[in-house]
């Protein structure tokens, strides 16, 4: 195993000139004059040919602390006369925009540093700097080929073709230095791609691997992740260096009984006050749709300048959006999560988060956004819409002033993205297969593969499910592979990555396109519906094939229909935190409340009377207590664990019990579910007793939630992303676009017979909804917690306070928000009937 350590020395700045090249000396003093932070501590260890990870706050210099040490060698390359025609320095960035701003940000240091040696009388050859993305055309490509850049900016998809491309690999031979900006995006399915890209480029080159990042953790982790299995590492943490400023502010005294218009009216007058009394104000909500309707009121209240960021959008409007942050005309901007990451966007002096980030890590990267210079302070108000919210929202403000961030996750041994580099692999040369396997293993994300799996996925590639029609991609023979076919290459350029295909439709307005909307949302539209897209009123005229037909209106109220995203899931650390915050909050006064997590009267009455009320009407479900509660309604009967596990572990527990209890009680048995707990909804017929309870803390959740996921529809959609990254069906074949309806279609013909086989790609599936969707892994830690805790089983005869808002979501799947209020109203009023009766039942 490699060494992963931190960086304790900063290094002068006369010792970091003391390694640069006269003109970028130069050119360094003049314009900066100084280092910061992370570049005293990475640029002279990665001249020294360190692996290195800097984890720094935007606008911290960590971009140039990266490129430096590589441009400075270059320039030095350029002064001897010894610059060749190849790649030097690799930039992946999972962001065409951040690709874009990258160029832009590199060639203007490059100019100056021209200039600077032209004074001093040095002759430079001219660094030359490229993107290379799915954007890139042949010509340019072709262009590459004959002079090629030395500096290549890239995605981890274009990366994968290149390996792939005998000519363009050739001049990945020389590559010194790879970047991976944004590293915290990539611990995902594209990032595992990526670190095997990464691996079969360290085939045939030598080179120091620099990652970047906003807030994460564990360092040590995501280390591990950039330089792969046997390397060193050395972590550049700086994140402590910004000053930031993070409050709650509530816009009501009470979300129970103040009207739903009066809540609306207050928080879209908080908003006003807060954008006029700053120069640009970046507000994030939580869905695309509430980005919408955001824009459209404050667009109504008379504010100038305002604009929406959303992935919905054309690329154009986009560029346009992030063209105008920069240049400092917009007051404000509304953004769901395509501004989280690191596009260079000038200066936001206040970042505004609408409901809870649901993560610290999402909340220090979103408000990182504003104060861009690292001198400046970061400041961001998260504003809560309800009583849940409000709790939340203290704690995470919390944690993230004392910099206690949450895990991340990366999946492990993807059998899908394996196949597909094997493929990927088999373009490149003949493999031995020890040779191919050792190189996999190498790659962090795939150091426990196991060498059966592996072998399962080189038989299924070599055509062991020919009679399906699934063809062979590659040739496995004498403990060797190859590519087999000549359309396999044509195969992997046209499929490579790992991000699936979903059905979004197109929305026109006349020939003018506009931007698109997700399926679910096109079917539930009738003619003469009104609703908003890019900040715009459209009017809904039909449809024709995947098309919407739209014109667009003025003056007239949206009849929006709910776009369909998925919420946030609460981070486990979190969630574990808001329990032992329930448990303080009992048995601390208001005003402890308030200095310790540094919020104002109203907010601290408000989180103590919510926390009590609880208490008086049931029991407080926190580190110690476990609650589960049951009563009934006219049908149906409904018992409530109080579990704050987050949504993800939380729907784990919640598919296996149910999986459970409908087996005992042979019934159907319902789910809802949040992040702090779930409701097994069973007909009125039917009971779960004390010793029912006794039986589900004992039962094997591993293998209920399975037979749950098989019986589901998840796992249809599931397998399609799977078989279509694994190459079992193809998304473009011949030149042509398959549709997703086909792929749909296609994937469920296989997924019996995979099922029936236990096909690599099967096991894929279900690893990746348990472990990437539903995160088992805590949903067993927690599952472990409750068993040692007490636990109340009460009869209620009506749900607690804690338990309002997953009952309002249980009830239907169409409550409007003014029912949603009125209900929460009518439950509130009987729990405060009952406590006046004080009559608890245990």
């Amino acid at each position: 195993m490699g060494k992963i350590e931190y960086l304790k020395k900063e290094h002068s700045d006369e010792e970091i000139y003391k390694i640069l090249e006269k003109p970028v000396k130069e050119w360094f003093r003049r314009k900066y004059k100084t280092f910061t932070p992370p570049q005293r501590y990475a640029i002279k260890e990665i001249h020294e040919g360190k692996n290195i990870l800097i984890c720094s706050p935007t606008g911290s210099g960590k971009t140039l602390s990266a490129f430096l040490a590589g441009i400075n060698e270059l320039i030095k390359l350029s002064m001897e006369k010894k610059l060749e025609d190849k790649i030097y320095i690799l930039y992946v960035s999972p962001l065409r925009a951040l690709n874009n701003d990258i160029e832009r940000n590199l060639k203007e240091p490059l100019k100056e540093i021209y200039e600077v040696s032209k004074e001093l009388g040095i002759e430079l050859d001219k660094i030359r700097v490229a993107v290379r993305t799915s954007d890139t055309t042949s010509s340019q490509k072709q262009r590459m080929l004959k002079k090629p850049p030395h500096i290549l900016i890239t995605t981890p998809e274009s990366l994968a073709i290149s390996l792939c491309s005998p000519k363009f690999s050739k001049l990945l031979e020389g590559i010194k230095y790879v970047i991976v900006d944004e590293i915290h995006a990539l611990t995902n399915k594209r990032g595992v791609h990526l670190s095997l890209s990464l691996e079969r480029l360290n085939r045939i080159a030598n080179f120091i691997r620099i990652g970047l990042s906003a807030t994460i953790h564990p360092l040590t982790e995501v280390a591990k992740f950039l330089v792969g299995n046997g390397r060193d590492c050395y972590i550049v943490d700086v994140s402590y260096k910004k000053d930031m400023e993070i409050k709650v502010l509530s816009p009501v005294d009470d979300f129970i009984y103040t009207p739903s218009e009066e809540i609306s009216k207050r928080l879209y007058n908080l908003l006003k006050k807060l954008i006029e009394e700053h120069k640009t104000v970046l507000i994030f909500t939580n869905t695309r749709s509430a980005t919408e309707r955001v824009a459209f009121h404050l667009k109504k209240m008379g504010i100038k300048n305002i604009e929406t960021h959303h992935s919905s959008l054309s690329r154009e409007h986009r560029l346009m959006v992030e063209e105008k942050l920069k240049k400092g005309e917009l007051s404000c901007v509304i953004s769901s999560t395509s501004l989280e990451l690191g596009i260079d966007i000038g200066s936001i002096d206040l970042v505004i988060l609408l409901g809870s980030p649901k993560s610290v890590s999402r909340a220090l990267q979103r408000i990182g956004r504003s104060g861009h210079k690292l001198h400046e302070k970061s400041k961001g108000i998260i504003i809560p819409f309800d009583r849940d919210d409000l709790v939340e929202n203290v704690v995470l403000a919390y944690d993230a002033k004392i910099g206690k961030i949450d895990k991340i996750h990366i999946p492990k041994n993807c059998l899908d993205v394996l196949a597909q580099h094997i493929v990927g692999m088999s373009l490149e040369k003949v493999w031995d297969v020890d040779e191919a396997y050792n190189l996999i293993k190498r790659a962090y994300p795939y150091k426990d593969l196991s060498k059966e799996d592996f072998l399962d996925v080189l038989r299924y590639l070599s055509g062991s499910i020919e009679e399906k029609k699934v063809y062979a991609k590659i040739w496995l023979k004498d403990n060797k592979f190859g590519k087999r076919g000549k359309n396999v290459r044509a195969i992997y350029y046209m499929n490579v990555g790992t991000i699936p295909d979903e059905t979004s439709i197109s929305v026109y307005d006349g020939k003018r396109y506009v931007g698109e909307v997700e399926e679910e949302f096109a079917e539930k539209l009738m003619k003469g519906d009104i609703f908003v897209l890019g900040g715009k009123t459209y009017k809904y005229l039909g449809s024709r094939g995947n098309k919407i037909l739209v014109k667009e209106v003025f003056n007239e109220n949206p009849t929006i229909p709910a776009w369909f995203s998925e919420q946030l899931p609460l981070a486990y650390d979190l969630a574990l935190d808001i329990e032992k915050f329930r448990k303080e909050v009992l048995h601390k006064e208001v005003e402890d409340i308030k200095n310790k997590y540094d919020i104002d009267e109203k907010t601290s009455k408000a989180v103590k009377n919510y926390i009590e009320e609880q208490n008086k009407y049931a029991i407080v479900p926190d580190d110690e207590k476990v609650l589960i509660e049951n009563f009934d309604e006219e049908k149906r009967r409904y018992y409530i664990f109080h579990f704050v596990a987050g949504r993800r572990a939380n729907e784990a527990l919640a598919r296996s019990f149910a999986n459970y209890i409908s087996k005992i009680k042979n019934c159907n048995v319902r789910i809802s579910v949040n992040d702090y707990g779930f409701a097994l909804i069973l007909p009125k017929n039917r009971k779960i007793t004390k010793s029912d309870i006794v039986e589900l803390l004992n039962i094997d959740i591993v293998k209920n939630v399975r037979e749950s996921i098989e019986r589901s529809d998840i796992i249809k959609r599931r397998f399609r992303h799977v078989a279509s990254r694994g190459f079992m069906i193809l998304r473009r074949y011949m030149n042509k676009k398959i549709s997703v309806e086909k792929q749909q279609f296609n994937a469920e013909m296989l997924l019996k017979y995979c099922k029936e086989v236990n096909h690599p790609l099967y096991r894929e599936t279900i690893r990746e909804i348990l472990e990437d969707s539903l995160d088992i892994e805590n949903a067993l830690n927690y599952f472990e917690k409750i068993k040692k805790r007490k636990i109340y089983y009460l009869k209620l005869p009506t749900p607690s306070p804690f338990a309002f808002n997953l009952i309002v979501f249980a009830s239907s799947d169409v409550i409007f928000m003014e029912d949603k209020r009125r209900m929460i109203m009518e439950l509130h009023r009987k729990v405060l009937e009952f406590i006046k009766g004080n009559k608890k039942e245990r």
